[in-house]
């Protein structure tokens, strides 16, 4: 396949279609229920035609079809794709989680990552999965992130929630709360850090980002009566991190920060565990909060939504947060062409650069 060149109507965006049980197949339809939104790009979802057409009847959506292709030379402009490379039979059982509904999901996500690597796709969008159904010999990780990040040269990840001009990040991932305060460590949070800082600026256009890193205590510690992090790891790192010209700041009290809406003055949040950033994120933004990878070769994008499987085939998801995930990755996939021509010819300048480091 040719270089794409920088043009809406030949990016290709692939979707994995996850667990066929929840509510991936009915925000994926939703999102492209409206033939307009088929001029901005190319989708190519790669599923179960089966399974696509239980849920476009389940939620009665009898106008829409996709376009059922084979493989991706196939592949049409202007049309909703789908590649069936799931026709195992399976029975659906919305709501419930099955271990052949795992199996159908990681199927899918390994025909996506070839799309990937074999540029037929530029974007990877993957809808959500069940992490404990989709466990196997073929995916032993703890969601999305791992998986790829091993899948492309082991790279280290940072799992970013954004929406709109929030963009925060976490440091120690997915592991039980028991386990973060030993996680932590002076270097862990300068890697995050540093992808978050390099992020910023080539996915998000945003020339000098400003960072506030979250305390890990109550009170960010209280100057170590509530606990010595903050005064043994974060603030050395905050250090580390300006002698290094990032602009870091912090730590700040997780509740203050949210409650006074202080993250409004920063480009991105690193909070030090998963619930300390995700409850605040959440709640600001569930309904069209994005998680997009950062710090991977390729650009993955995903709804902040799971599975929800109580309400899956009733028609009641709202599609917001997965069209939210296909715009971004779109905007992130031209903002790093927009860098590697900023750094081909460091003279050019954008208006879309001058107006992103302004925000």
């Amino acid at each position: 396949m040719s270089e794409i060149e920088d043009t809406e109507n030949v990016i290709r965006v692939g979707i994995s279609h996850g667990d066929i049980n929840g509510i991936g197949y009915e925000v994926i339809i939703k999102s492209f229920r409206d033939p307009r939104i088929l001029e901005l790009f190319t989708p190519v979802v790669y599923g179960s035609s089966k399974a696509a057409s239980y849920h476009r009847k389940a939620i009665n959506l009898q106008e829409f079809s996709f376009n059922i292709i084979k493989s991706a030379d196939q592949i049409s402009p202007l049309k909703a794709n789908l590649i069936n490379c799931c026709e195992k039979e399976v029975k659906i059982e919305l709501g419930k989680s099955r271990n052949d509904a795992g199996e159908l999901a990681l199927q899918s996500l390994e025909e996506a990552v070839v799309g990937l690597k074999n540029n037929d796709i530029q974007i990877l969008v993957t809808a959500p999965i069940n992490k404990h159904n989709i466990q196997s010999d073929g995916f032993k990780f703890p969601g999305h992130t791992e998986y790829l990040a091993e899948k492309f040269g082991n790279q280290t990840p940072l799992m970013l929630m954004v929406c709109d001009s929030i963009r925060l990040g976490v440091v120690t991932g997915h592991i039980p709360l028991k386990d973060v305060s030993a996680a932590l460590t002076i270097d862990l949070i300068m890697e995050k850090v540093r992808i978050m800082n390099e992020s910023l600026k080539v996915d998000f256009g945003i020339r000098k980002p400003k960072i506030a890193l979250l305390g890990l205590n109550p009170h960010a510690g209280d100057e170590g009566l509530l606990g010595s992090e903050e005064m043994d790891i974060i603030i050395p790192a905050i250090r580390k991190a300006f002698d290094e010209n990032i602009l870091a700041y912090g730590p700040y009290p997780a509740d203050g920060f949210f409650g006074s809406q202080s993250y409004k003055n920063f480009d991105g949040v690193l909070a030090m565990y998963h619930d300390q950033g995700l409850i605040a994120f959440k709640t600001l933004a569930f309904e069209s909060g994005v998680n997009y990878t950062a710090g991977l070769s390729i650009v993955r994008t995903s709804p902040a939504h799971g599975t929800a499987y109580d309400i899956a085939g009733k028609n009641i998801a709202s599609s917001e947060s997965f069209t939210s995930a296909i715009y971004l990755g779109i905007e992130i996939y031209k903002n790093r062409l927009m860098h590697q021509e900023l750094v081909k010819n460091p003279l050019i300048t954008t208006e879309q650069e001058t107006n992103n480091s302004a925000n």
